[in-house]
C-alpha cells in the first residue's frame, strides 16, 4: 500500500458523519493529517487506514455510526486495511465502551482529541497498541479551525463561531459531548473567514450550538451583531452569509437592525424551537415561552424583508398530550414557517428526559411527525409559489445528473435554501460551472424545489469536447474540488 509512495507515512480514507459542526472538525483533522505526511485517497482505492468521524446525538445517528464502523472493521479483518480510527461525538460519549461494542476498533479519539489525530494514526502505523484512546478535556478557549482540507464544494464553507452549549435542555446530550459554551473571538472568526474567502468561498455558513449566545462568555454580553458587522465590512470575497442554529433568546435591538440592513447576510434564519406549548417548553428546560417566541418571530418578520425562516420541532416528548400537540400544529399553521423539520423524540441515556414518566408510544410519535409535516407541506409549497416570477440570484452547486445533453441543466440554491436540508433550484442555462452566482428567473415549482432559467451567461469560452480519458485519483469532473469518500 503506502510502501509504494515515497515519503508518505500511510494512505487513508475518511468518513464524516453528522452535523455541519462535525464536518468542520473533519476538515480540520484532514488538514492535520495531510501536514503530517498522511495521504487521503478515495475509499474505493487501496489504503492503509480509515478514520470515521462519528455522530452520537440521537439513536438513529448512533446506529448509522456503528454500521459504518462495523463495515470498516470487516474490511480490516479481510486484510484490506491496517487500522480503524473512530473519532468524534460517539467516541466522546461512550469512550472505552466502544471497544466492548466493536473490539476491532484500533483507536478511539474524542471530540477534543482532534488536534492529535495524527498521533492515533502514528500508533497504528508504528504497531503500538499499549494506548488505544486519545481524549482531552473541553478547552476553555475555542479551538482554531484554520488549515482545513475542505470537503465541501469550493464555493461554500461552514465556519464555527463557538463550541459547546450551556443550555442543558433535558432531551439533549450535546453538552456532555461538546462541553460548555466557548466563544471564538471576533478577530479570529474574521481571520478564518478571510482564509476561506481567499480559497474561493462565496457562501459562508455560520454554525454553533447556540448562535445568539455568541460572546456572552467571552465579552460579558451577546456580540453576534458585532461579529456580523465585522464579517460584512472586513472580509472580502464573500457574497452570502447564512446563519444557522439561532436559539430564540438574546435577539438584541442591534441584531434585528443588522439582520435587516445587511447586503451580505441573506434573509434566511434557522431557529430551532422544539415546541411551543409552555408546559412542554418547561419540561424540555427551554428558556423561553410561547409569547416570547411569538414576539421574536414578529420582530424578525418586521425587520428582515423577504425573510425565510427555518425551524425544527420534537414530537412525542415524554408527557406530550394530544392537546399540547394540537397547539403545536395550530402554531405552525398560523406562523407559516417557510422551512421546517420534525424529529420524533429520541430517548437518550444520561439526559434528564430519560427518567421522565408518561412515555409516548413510538407509533404515536411517528403519527404525530407525519401529521405535523402534512400541516407544513402546503405552507412550504405556498412559500415556493410566491417566488415564481421573481428574479433571484442562484448559486450553482453542480451539474444536474438527470439533464439531457440537448437541454443542459444545473443544480443550485437561492438564498432560501441551505445545503442538504432544504430544496434546490434546477437551472436551465449554458456555460455554467459550480460556484457561479447568477440571476435566474424562477419559472415554476417542482415539489419542494424550484425550476429556473439563467438570465445571463458567464463570460467564458465553451469547453472543447474531447475524448474521455482515465485520470488518477478521484474527481467530480464538474470543476469543483476532487470528490472524497464522505458519508452524511
Amino acid at each position: 500500500m503506502s510502501d509504494s509512495i515515497r515519503g508518505v507515512k500511510a494512505t487513508f480514507s475518511f468518513v464524516s458523519l453528522g452535523c455541519a459542526k462535525n464536518l468542520v472538525d473533519s476538515e480540520r483533522m484532514l488538514g492535520l493529517l495531510a501536514q503530517d505526511g498522511y495521504v487521503l485517497v478515495p475509499e474505493h482505492e487501496e489504503h492503509d487506514l480509515v478514520i470515521v468521524n462519528t455522530c452520537g446525538f440521537i439513536d438513529v445517528a448512533r446506529q448509522e455510526s456503528m454500521m459504518v464502523i462495523r463495515e470498516m472493521v470487516e474490511k480490516k479483518e479481510a486484510g484490506e486495511l491496517k487500522g480503524v480510527i473512530v473519532a468524534g461525538c460517539l467516541a466522546e460519549r461512550f469512550k472505552d465502551k466502544l471497544f466492548e461494542e466493536e473490539p476491532g476498533i484500533d483507536q478511539v479519539v474524542g471530540v477534543f482529541g482532534r488536534e492529535e489525530i495524527s498521533k492515533a494514526a502514528d500508533r497504528i502505523v508504528g504497531g503500538l497498541d499499549e494506548q488505544r484512546t486519545l481524549f482531552q478535556p473541553a478547552p476553555i478557549r475555542a479551538q482554531e479551525d484554520t488549515a482545513r482540507l475542505r470537503i465541501t464544494p469550493r464555493h461554500l464553507a461552514y465556519l464555527k463561531v463557538s463550541e459547546g452549549c450551556d443550555r442543558l435542555c433535558t432531551f439533549c446530550a450535546i453538552p456532555g459531548m461538546r462541553g460548555k459554551h466557548v466563544t471564538k473571538p471576533i478577530e479570529e472568526v474574521v481571520r478564518e473567514a478571510q482564509e476561506l474567502a481567499d480559497d474561493g468561498v462565496k457562501e459562508l455558513i455560520l454554525v454553533a450550538q447556540d448562535m445568539t449566545y455568541y460572546g456572552v462568555d467571552l465579552y460579558g454580553q451577546p456580540r453576534l451583531a458585532d461579529l456580523l458587522k465585522a464579517l460584512e465590512t472586513e472580509v472580502e470575497g464573500i457574497h452570502w452569509i447564512r446563519i444557522l442554529y439561532c436559539y430564540p433568546q438574546f435577539f438584541t435591538d442591534e441584531l434585528y437592525q443588522v439582520l435587516g440592513s445587511s447586503k451580505k447576510i441573506i434573509p434566511y434564519l434557522d431557529m430551532p424551537l422544539q415546541h411551543i406549548n409552555d408546559k412542554m417548553l418547561r419540561r424540555m428546560n427551554r428558556r423561553h415561552s410561547k409569547s416570547q417566541t411569538e414576539t421574536i418571530i414578529g420582530r424578525l418578520r418586521e425587520s428582515i424583508p423577504n425573510l425565510h425562516l427555518r425551524t425544527t420541532f420534537i414530537v412525542g416528548f415524554p408527557g406530550e398530550t394530544e392537546a399540547e400537540f394540537a397547539e403545536l400544529i395550530d402554531f405552525v399553521e398560523r406562523t407559516k414557517f417557510e422551512r421546517m423539520g420534525v424529529f420524533t423524540y429520541s430517548d437518550e441515556p444520561g439526559t434528564p428526559a430519560f427518567l421522565l414518566p408518561n412515555r409516548v408510544e413510538d407509533s404515536l410519535k411517528e403519527d404525530r411527525r407525519q401529521r405535523l409535516m402534512a400541516a407544513q407541506e402546503p405552507i412550504a409549497e405556498a412559500a415556493n409559489r410566491r417566488l415564481v416570477g421573481q428574479t433571484l440570484d442562484v448559486l450553482i452547486d453542480s451539474p444536474n445528473p438527470e439533464s439531457r445533453k440537448s437541454s443542459k441543466s444545473w443544480l443550485g440554491r437561492s438564498f432560501a435554501d441551505a445545503p442538504d436540508v432544504d430544496g434546490i433550484v434546477i437551472v436551465h442555462g449554458k456555460n455554467l460551472l459550480p460556484g457561479d452566482l447568477i440571476p435566474c428567473l424562477i419559472e415554476s415549482t417542482d415539489g419542494y424545489d424550484l425550476v429556473a432559467t439563467a438570465l445571463t451567461e458567464p463570460d467564458r469560452p465553451e469547453p472543447t469536447p474531447r475524448k474521455p480519458r482515465k485520470r488518477p485519483g478521484g474527481g467530480r469532473g464538474d470543476g469543483s474540488k476532487p470528490s472524497l469518500p464522505i458519508i452524511g
